[in-house]
This record gives structure tokens, sequence and C-alpha cells, in this order.
């Protein structure tokens, strides 16, 4: 696979690999369950139980065949990707067996019900307490997987750096994201316009000042050159992983600096899960929908947002009977906070683009101090963000003009999730691989965390607070 002669870069890649992938999803519309054998995986006590086929159709697979089918589908399709990055088969094959393997590894771990299981959720397992990290743990495990290999492993490390390919995997990835995006927004819109159109314009107004201030605290206080500052501002105005990386390709900026700053991200999160919803419970019962939208405002990756969501739509609502004997109706606190985030992450692909034309018109101009050609914007602008948006419009158009496809639409984004979290946790441990310790202190980690500190808790949950309460004060869920 060529582009003019020339081997296809990895950006144009990962849009092509997370499409066909897109596109293997669809068989379920024409009654063929294409992905249904795949393997998710699933918060565990018992590690029989930590893996199933994602489809109830292929139940009767068994995990191992499951996990099998998997690891040979996602090698045959990266294989004909590194095919098209001109890179020696063999070795690469023996290299990306090696990255999954590990990666599935530590993504299993993650998912261990005392690491992951949330605070809503523990009686399911039988357990009376756990770290409450989500399966976003499986991440975080990962990447200390990969630093340790990297740091004391040069040799074996060394071994499969054909396949040690962050970006590529992180890019393809956030492809497949746009589907599922597409589907959770259709499913709000049907079920309430009003928080639809609440959420949209709360997040605009939201990421316009969070983003602002951070890149400027960053700048100015905390002297981060623009490599940094603008991963930064994303990966704590947005989510972590895919802004950050997101705004990382629009800037050409190095890996390292969007993955660290999602780490900082994910284990942040879990602070913010186990203090908002009681907060919320303890100031915000009369406002249900307020202390929703904080929760999708405020919380920054995808998991922890829904789970704090989860959280708070139960407190309040024993609170509120217990206070006022009003019952509401259950859910739509965690809509309101779903909602709020999705649409955060629909905000990725709009600001890319904008970034991408700001630092070519503005932060790396030419010297001579002529404008940038639209040819020179183009080829800056990560192109997988075009396969992001157009799966995400795809699935929405199609939910919001034929609703009864809306199941159809869920089930085939879930399957294609699985391949999501696959790409994410194998991007986190080949970074660790590429990184040292020393590199990372020197880069400046302890600097990043103290800014994100200061940011999340000096004003970003608090701005998010108010803005929740100035589009979402009144406004209540239905009463049982």
């Amino acid at each position: 696979m060529e582009l003019r002669g020339k081997k296809i870069s990895e950006d144009w890649l990962a849009l092509w690999l997370g499409l066909v992938i897109f596109i293997f999803s669809l068989g379920i519309f024409i009654g063929i369950d294409l992905l249904g054998w795949s393997a998710k995986t699933n918060v565990w006590i018992s590690i029989e139980q930590s893996t199933k086929t994602i489809s109830e159709t292929f139940s009767f697979i068994s995990p191992i065949i499951s996990i099998l089918f998997t690891f040979i589908f996602t090698l045959i399709i990266m294989t004909i990707g590194a095919k098209a990055l001109s890179l020696n088969l063999k070795k690469f094959i023996l290299s990306f067996s090696i990255v999954f393997a590990i990666s599935y590894i530590t993504w299993v771990l993650g998912h261990y019900a005392y690491i992951a299981a949330t605070p809503d959720k523990l009686s399911n397992y039988g357990i009376s307490w756990s770290m409450n990290l989500t399966g976003e743990a499986g991440y975080i495990i990962a990447l200390l997987a990969g630093l340790i290999v990297g740091n004391f492993m040069p040799g074996f490390s060394k071994f499969f750096e054909d396949a040690t390919k962050p970006e590529l995997y992180i890019k393809t990835a956030i492809v497949i994201m746009g589907a599922s995006l597409g589907v959770k927004a259709a499913e709000s819109a049907s079920l309430a316009s009003a928080i639809l159109f609440m959420g949209l314009c709360s997040i605009i107004i939201a990421y316009l000042i969070y983003w602002a201030l951070v890149y400027y605290i960053a700048r100015k206080y905390f002297k981060f050159n623009k490599e940094w500052a603008a991963p930064l501002a994303s990966g704590i105005s947005i989510c972590g992983v895919s802004a950050a990386i997101a705004t990382g390709g629009a800037i050409r900026s190095r890996p390292i600096i969007p993955i660290m700053v999602s780490s900082l991200v994910v284990i942040f999160a879990v602070v913010e899960l186990l203090l908002l919803p009681f907060l919320a419970q303890t100031f915000l019962y009369n406002e249900p929908l307020v202390a929703g939208a904080w929760m999708g405002l405020a919380v920054k990756t995808d998991g922890a947002a829904v789970a704090s969501g989860a959280i708070t739509d139960g407190l309040i609502r024993a609170k509120a009977l217990a206070e006022t004997g009003i019952a509401y109706k259950e859910g739509w606190i965690l809509m309101t906070a779903t909602t709020v985030k999705v649409f955060i992450d629909v905000f990725i692909g709009i600001w890319a683009f904008i970034l991408a034309y700001i630092w070519t018109a503005k932060i790396n101009k030419s010297k001579t101090g002529e404008k940038p050609s639209a040819k020179e914007i183009w080829d800056r602008f990560p192109k997988f963000v075009i396969g992001y948006v157009l799966t995400f419009i795809i699935f929405l158009v199609l939910c919001l003009s034929l609703p009864e496809t809306i199941k159809m639409a869920k089930v085939a984004s879930e399957e294609g999730n699985v391949f999501r979290q696959l790409f994410f946790v194998m991007t986190f441990f080949t970074i660790g691989v590429v990184s040292n310790f020393k590199k990372l202190w020197e880069e400046g980690i302890g600097k990043l965390a103290a800014i994100y500190v200061l940011c999340l808790f000096g004003f970003i949950i608090w701005i998010g607070l108010l803005i929740s309460w100035l589009f979402f004060h009144g406004a209540k869920p239905p009463v049982m």
C-alpha cells in the first residue's frame, strides 16, 4: 500500500486500520456477526470470569479460543499494515505476538475486582473494598510493565521493537472510538434532547475556559514549552488519553508527552471518583441534574466519569427520598453525566483541527513570514481524526434517521470497542518500553503532577460545578 510512490505513513495507516475494523462491525446490520467471537474482558474475582465472547451468539466458544481468535484477527490486519510500512514481516509477526500477549495479560490483571471494582459494584463481587480504579487500571499496569521492560530488560525490548508503535495503536483506537460515541450521542438525543443541548453548550464553554487556563499556567508559571503545554491542557480539559494523543498528533509532539499526561489523568480520576459523588450527595441532592453534569465535566476518564455518575445517581436519589420524600426515577443523573462526557469526547476532533491550523499558521509558521499553504495545513492535520469523525457521523446520522437501528448500532460499536480497548492497552505498554525513568524525570513528570493537582483541584472542578449550575439549575428528573 503506497501513496504517490512512497510507503504509507502511520497516520494514514491508522485511519485505514480503524475503518477496516469498523466495517467488520457493520456485518451485524446484514445479519452476519463478524466480530461476535472477539474476547471481552470483565471485572473478575475468579480468573475464568475475566474473559468471554462479546456476543452471546458465540458463547459456546471458550475464553481461550476467543482470545486466540482476537489475536489472530488483530495479527492479520496489523501484518497487512506492517507490509504497507515496508517492515520485515517475520520480525513483525514475532514482535507483535509478544506485544499482544503482555498487553492482554496486563489488561486482564487491571480488571481484577480488588483493583477495578467501583463502590457501586462491590456487592456484585462479594467484596468489601477495592482500589476503585475501574478497568482502566489495565492501562497503568501496562505502562508500568513497559517501563520495567524498557529500563531493566533492554535486550528483550530490542527483540520486539518492530511492533513497538504506540502512535499507530492509539490513532487506530481513536478511529474505532468514533462509532461508539455516535451511538451514545444518538441514544441521549432520543432520551432527552434538552439535556443534550444543555450538555453541548456547557462543555463548549467549560472546555474553552479550562484549556486556556491550563495552557497559560503551564507556560507562565511552570515554564513548560508549547509541546508540553498543549497536550497537558487538552488532557486535563477533555479526556486524558484520546484528547492528549489527538492534540499531540495535531502539533506533532513526541509521543511520550501525551501518554504521561494520560497516565496522570487515570490516577487522579480515582480521587475524583471517591470524593465528588459524596460531595454531590451532601450539597446537591435538591439539584440532581446539576450533580450529574458536574460528574461529566469534572471527572476526566470515560470509565470513571460514568462510574461517578452511577454512584451519584444512587446516592442522590436515596438522599432526596430521605430528606424531601421525592423519589426520582433511576438513570437520569447517570444519563446527564454520560451525555456531557460524550460531547466532551466528541469535541476532540474539532479541537484537533483547530490546533493543527494554529500550530501551522502561528506557532510553527515559516521564518519568511509567508502564510502557510492549504497543503501545509493538510499535511500537518492528523489524518486519523478524519476516521474518528467519519465513524461518529455515520452512526449518529444512522441512529437519528432510523431509531430502530440503535440496538444494532450499539451491538456493532460494542464489538468494535473490544479492539479499541486492546489498541489502547498496547499503546500504554509500548510507550513504556520506549521510555526510561531518568528521561521521564528530566522531562518534568514531577512538575507535570504538580500542575495537574493545582489545576484540577484549584479551578477545574469548581468551574465545572458553576457551569453545571448555570445550565442545569432547576432541571429535575421525572418522579416515580
